[in-house]
């Protein structure tokens, strides 16, 4: 038998010679640690060689899919996606999440798919797409606390964890869905174009990884970006490029058949309902709607039943403010940062929401704090009631113009279920049906309270008037929700016709139980109060059943219509995949 033996490694063989040669010298342990501390690993080795090179080691692969040279003034770095090359493999997907240690459901690169053509010739298209690193990023409008920046030299937006605090406004603005939520860390995450990677010469992942060369890095002119714009040559069924001017451009040899739409354009599926935005909305126009029924009522009413009124109905109305605004901190990742959100004053609705919210909450606590002081309270130079006069006209106006900023909030998110119109009516008439209701609430709490004859004059003079505006605000409210089913109509699948369907739809078992509220609440039971007030014979605890009762569903029904708000909005959408 023969047996074959191989060379000693020089290196082991040297390291041996070494180890002797140390203790022959007499050196000990710690001599012999130090000594090995100078020798470099293996990866050392592998990492000096690699700092030594000049270029990176795997740019043969991929550098004709980087520009030759940096964006000069009026370009920028933008992706280019090959369509003809694009395979659906998903590469990139896994590429980016390994790199920047996503979560599991958490992604900054999708590949969706697009279909057209006929039985007979099918056509099928996937799409790999990223964040586009628009010219005028939404989500860098959006953000209250500045947490984005579009560097100027390359163009590509950053987002700033450190920064970010949760809010996820982001989220909702972006009209590519490219920010995602991360809930462990409480911040909003999105793709940078692997931007340190591209400074050091190196492609971002998703290209590097790409098997088929269909991702590449270009820089591309910002005038051209808004030439495109025009005439939209984006992708089948996608967002309107002209709203925030997204760079990435997608190319293909082919042409592609005029009924070509994402798998999952005939798809409807509920939105996130956002609870804490919920009742931060619902109180908050209640709140704001009481101090309005409030302060014009005071005008009818003697000085006598205002002493007894006023600070009760203010008190009630402040604290359901106040619970509002403590409910909208439940929405942020990081609350503890909550004081960053007047950093996006200039530019940022919800900045100026919170700002407007902020005022009408203090005008609003001093109001209700001067309501309980006695008329001649001698601290008050200027005259009790010129204070409160004024302090009534701050808080209404704050409060209306918190309401306008949470208008505009969702209107700038281009959402067609969110435009200007139907939600100023929304918004508006909650606060009208609630305020009215919560006042109506408080003058029955008068009484259980003083034990005077204050609430039955009240009753008296108010009760009637009060009952009627309700049941006339309540059937506006109920009939202007009920025409989205108008849209049902439509051959088109437009997004008003897709938050029909998803009412008529997944969410039906919320329509039930919204609109009958509102009609018990806001019709049936105060038509049942109308008649007890004209009768001769008042039964003082039924009234207050019936009212409470009114109070209760018409507040139910209002925070149904506000999750209905959020789950049914529709949006065109980056193309995605098929949904069972």
């Amino acid at each position: 038998m023969s047996s074959t033996q191989t060379e000693p490694d020089p290196k082991i063989s040297l390291r041996t010679s070494s180890i002797k040669a140390t203790f022959n010298n007499g050196g000990g342990l710690i001599e012999l640690l130090l000594q090995e501390q100078q020798q470099l690993s293996a990866v050392e080795d592998f990492s000096q060689v690699l700092d030594e090179c000049e270029i990176p080691a795997q740019s043969k692969y991929y550098s004709k899919l980087l520009p030759a040279s940096s964006p000069d003034m009026g370009q920028q770095y933008a992706f280019e996606v090959d369509l003809d090359c694009c395979s659906g493999c998903k590469a990139c997907v896994v590429a980016c999440h390994v790199m920047n240690g996503l979560d599991e459901q958490e992604t900054w690169r999708d590949v969706g798919l697009l279909i057209g053509g006929t039985t007979h010739q099918p056509v099928m298209q996937h799409v790999t797409t990223a964040c586009h690193h628009c010219l005028e990023p939404a989500c860098m409008s959006a953000c209250p606390v500045d947490a984005y920046e579009k560097n100027p030299e390359t163009g590509i937006v950053i987002h700033l964890d450190d920064q970010c605090f949760g809010c996820q406004y982001c989220t909702l603005a972006c009209p590519y869905d490219v920010p995602k939520y991360q809930a462990a860390k409480g911040i909003v995450r999105k793709c940078d174009m692997c931007s340190d990677r591209l400074a050091g010469g190196e492609a971002p992942m998703c290209v590097q990884s790409c098997p088929h060369e269909a991702i590449a890095i270009k820089v591309v002119d910002i005038d051209r970006v808004i030439e495109d714009a025009e005439a939209d040559p984006f992708l089948p069924a996608a967002p309107e490029p002209h709203f925030t001017f997204p760079t990435t451009t997608y190319k293909t040899k082919r042409v592609f058949p005029r009924n070509m739409l994402p798998a999952d354009y005939y798809s409807v599926s509920p939105q996130h309902p956002h609870w804490p935005l919920i009742i931060m909305l619902v109180l908050t126009q209640l709140s704001v709607g009481a101090f309005v029924v409030g302060h014009f009522l005071n005008s009818t009413l003697s000085e006598a039943l205002i002493a007894d009124f006023r600070p009760i109905q203010a008190t009630s109305a402040l604290l359901f403010g106040l619970l509002a605004l403590a409910s909208s901190t439940m929405h942020l990742g990081r609350p503890l940062y909550a004081f960053r959100a007047f950093i996006g004053l200039r530019h940022s609705w919800l900045s100026r929401e919170i700002l407007a919210f902020g005022l009408f909450a203090k005008f609003a606590a001093l109001f209700a704090l001067l309501c309980w002081l006695p008329v001649d309270y001698i601290w008050l130079p200027l005259g009790h009631q010129h204070i409160l006069s004024t302090l009534s006209w701050s808080v209404m106006l704050s409060g209306g113009a918190g309401i306008f900023c949470s208008v505009m909030l969702y209107v700038f998110t281009k959402r067609e279920f969110w435009n200007f119109t139907h939600t100023m009516i929304r918004f508006f008439l909650t606060g009208a049906l609630l305020g009215l209701t919560a006042t109506w609430f408080s003058i029955l709490l008068i009484g259980q309270l003083t034990h005077s004859n204050t609430a039955t004059e009240l009753i008296e003079q108010q009760g009637i008037p009060l009952t009627q505006a309700i049941i006339v605000i309540a059937a506006m409210k109920l009939s202007f929700e009920l025409s989205i089913f108008r849209h049902l109509t439509s051959l088109r699948n437009t997004p008003m016709k897709r938050s029909a369907l998803l009412m008529r739809g997944p969410l039906s078992s919320i329509i039930f139980p919204r609109f009958a509220s509102g009609f018990l609440g806001g019709i049936i039971l105060p038509a049942m109060v109308l008649s007890q007030l004209h009768s001769a014979q008042q039964n003082e605890f039924i009234l207050m059943v019936m009212v409470s009762m009114i109070f209760i569903f018409c507040l139910v029904g209002e925070l149904l219509e506000r999750y209905l708000f959020f789950a049914a909005v529709a949006t065109a959408r980056m193309p995605g995949g098929v949904r069972t």
